[in-house]
């Protein structure tokens, strides 16, 4: 390897060349850290005082969260937010009280958590959009990607993004200041993290499980879940794949994260199944009597039925377009040239997939001790209560009692049930994807 191809498109040799780093995220299937990536980009620089000089009296919107052991999760909607500039914030966590510390003086720093969390670096930085290109994540094999498709986090310790998994594309985080502990779930532990989603937010499904203090009486299937426990330090970058769950907490007094999701072929489908999820959930809830219960502060506004119907149709026909590209393409003849460059690509693919390059510059994000561990429990001793939510049953021989057919031998119900919990079931990720994968075989001729 030449140097100049070692040194990617930042600012020194890297341990990986820009295309290695790249088949890396678009092969692996498990959460990795990068050691040696980031720690040259001038974004590496942006703690909260360096950002505090950059934007002065600019404010930011914070989310306040108290300090609880509530079994239940503490969700965006149930949070206040206030406008502050990053001196406050930073005048609030060293409980400078001489100082002007805005609507911060309200909350008492031994009983509240503040985050700013998923701003756009391109709204933040509006006015001087050249600080966009501190952030390269060329350097990651994406040319051309930078600050403009970023997100920046700031926090305080115990400030969380409550357990979720992002519908489209994989994850890489730049931690820049302190430390934060991240809790990661295969795809497979779904069903034991009891989707949701109430509250709604566009590309988010949220677990009903605070994974720190688990409602086991509600919630027993979360003790078969499978965690990743990772604590990321300034410098290092995080890989989480798609539809990995996770649930992230600063760990110091005050944390920066920067991150970019990476778009990926599964997206298509993946937009016509959040059409779908948008166009039920609004039909069950935009009757509510107050939106602030069920819509996620993220979210604008509640979209109308035809409007969420013309999202619908517009994910339909780009997945169909999608489709038709990849087919044409690989029916296409090949000159040698090309063909060799697919050889080539799908060697160092395959050379990826078998054997990922893990050491001291890329990280595996090794299992932890099953979640029952937290309750002293086996988890194969578990016993569903008369709320669980069953997971999937593969099996195609096994009998099964349609839903609401009569069975002798079952006791009678509790309680009544609730509009809600028809809508979980309506936008289970399982039923969404069926009716998804319904929805695309009419749109084949």
């Amino acid at each position: 390897m030449e140097p100049e191809e070692a040194a990617g498109a930042g600012f020194g040799p890297k341990p990986f060349a820009p295309q290695e780093a790249r088949e890396i995220i678009l092969t692996l299937s498990r959460p990795a850290i990068f050691t040696d990536m980031a720690s040259d980009w001038p974004a590496s620089h942006w703690t909260v005082g360096y950002l505090s000089n950059l934007l002065g009296g600019n404010h930011m919107r914070f989310r306040i969260g108290r300090r609880h052991a509530d079994p239940a999760p503490q969700f965006e909607t149930d949070c206040p937010y206030i406008q502050a500039t990053l001196q406050q914030f930073q005048d609030w966590i060293r409980g400078a009280s001489e100082c002007d510390t805005g609507t911060f003086q309200h909350y008492n720093i031994s009983d509240y958590w503040a985050y700013a969390d998923y701003k756009y670096l391109a709204q933040v930085f509006g006015d001087r959009p050249q600080i966009l290109k501190d952030v390269v994540w060329a350097d990651f094999g994406f040319p051309g990607r930078d600050g403009m498709k970023s997100t920046l986090w700031v926090g305080s310790s115990g400030a969380n993004t409550p357990c979720h998994i992002d519908s489209y594309g994989c994850n890489l985080v730049l931690q820049v200041e302190g430390r934060k502990t991240w809790h990661l779930f295969p795809p497979e532990d779904t069903a034991y993290l009891y989707p949701t989603r109430i509250p709604y937010e566009e590309s988010s499904v949220f677990s009903k499980v605070n994974v720190l203090n688990p409602d086991w009486r509600r919630l027993p299937l979360f003790s078969k879940a499978h965690p990743h426990v990772v604590t990321l330090h300034p410098g290092q970058v995080l890989f989480v794949p798609s539809r990995w769950w996770h649930y992230v907490e600063s760990v110091d007094d005050i944390t920066v994260s920067v991150n970019t999701w990476i778009e990926l072929d599964s997206d298509h489908a993946a937009r016509v199944e959040e059409a779908v999820t948008r166009m039920v959930v609004c039909a069950f809830k935009s009757t509510s009597s107050s939106v602030h219960d069920w819509l996620n502060p993220t979210e604008d506004e509640v979209t109308s039925h035809e409007t969420n119907l013309l999202y619908l149709n517009q994910a339909l026909v780009a997945s169909a377009e999608h489709r038709a590209r990849r087919a044409e393409g690989s029916c296409r003849p090949q000159s040698p040239a090309s063909k060799k460059a697919k050889l080539d690509a799908d060697e160092a693919t395959d050379l990826c997939t078998q054997r990922p390059p893990f050491g001291k510059h890329l990280l595996p994000v090794a299992p932890g001790p099953p979640a029952a561990a937290l309750r002293g429990e086996d988890a194969g001793s578990i016993v569903c209560g008369e709320d669980c939510a069953q997971p999937p049953n593969h099996s195609q021989d096994a009998p099964q009692t349609p839903q609401g057919a009569s069975d002798p031998g079952a006791p009678p119900a509790s309680q009544t049930v609730s509009s809600d919990e028809v809508l979980d079931c309506l936008v289970n990720p399982r039923v969404i994807r069926l009716v998804t994968q319904l929805l695309l075989e009419k749109q084949i001729p």
